[in-house]
């Protein structure tokens, strides 16, 4: 926004002289502006008990999760840009209006932090998209966190995707399970969802097949539906990934939108 007029000094950009004020005074006069926020950022991130298991890396995935957003808070304050919170479960849904400012993006921060945990609700990104749906006319860059396993393909509408994917641009960063057939014999496997895991399940190559076959059709039926709207996908297994994966999403996003 205007905020007042200044002498021009070299260095400062021509294209803000101000002509009208130049004539009058007899020497180059630039307008001067007050920085604004020109994007709107909203991290919609899943806190399900999902996100606190393991990534490839040994990490948790909340701890992938929370680097992933803390690199798009700082961008954002770093630009100005206002950032918001949409973060939830199958039970609950945190909503925190966008604003900008470093302490309002350490806030969402620790509200992300404390939310997930082994003993949270489970996950339900469909629930978690149809409350970011409502939350802002604005057009905004929408982060989505969530755990490779959802969103659940039978559970995801295209209507959802495509009204979200016409009024926002949208990124889906995916943090990726262990395998926990790679883990050495004898380790003590817990899946937050079913409890212990036997080893002997875990030493069967046939169902270790199978199940990594389901997972690769659910990820690819869900990539279709987010492809066909132009949601930008990345996929994660750990902290140091981020990044670059973000870097990569985000020269998309600027090239398509």
């Amino acid at each position: 926004e205007f905020m007042d007029l200044a002498p021009y000094q070299p260095g400062d950009d021509v294209r803000e002289i101000d002509w009208a004020a130049t004539a009058r005074t007899g020497s180059p006069v630039i307008k001067r502006h007050e920085a604004t926020a020109n994007l709107q950022v909203m991290l919609v991130v899943d806190t399900g008990r999902e996100m606190g298991a393991l990534a490839p890396s040994g990490e948790t995935k909340e701890d992938i999760a929370l680097t992933a957003c803390e690199a798009i808070a700082w961008l954002s304050v770093a630009r100005g840009d206002q950032i918001g919170l949409v973060a939830g479960d199958a039970e609950r849904v945190r909503f925190m209006p966008a604003r900008s400012g470093n302490a309002h993006a350490e806030t969402i921060m620790r509200r992300i932090e404390e939310d997930i945990t082994l003993s949270s609700p489970h996950s339900d990104v469909p629930k978690l998209l149809a409350r970011a749906r409502t939350v802002t006319r604005r057009r905004s860059l929408m982060v989505i966190v969530t755990d490779a396993t959802q969103p659940e393909p039978t559970r995801l509408s295209d209507d959802l995707i495509k009204s979200l994917s016409v009024r926002h641009q949208v990124i889906l960063v995916s943090v990726e399970d262990i395998d926990p057939t790679s883990l050495d014999e004898g380790t003590n496997v817990v899946d937050v969802t079913e409890g212990p895991l036997p080893d002997f399940l875990l030493r069967d190559s046939q169902l270790a097949g199978e199940a990594a076959n389901l997972v690769a059709m659910r990820r690819h039926a869900v990539a279709q539906l987010l492809d066909k709207r132009g949601v930008i996908r990345v996929d994660v297994g750990s902290s140091q990934e981020v990044p670059r994966a973000l870097m990569r999403a985000l020269e998309r996003g600027a090239h398509v939108r």
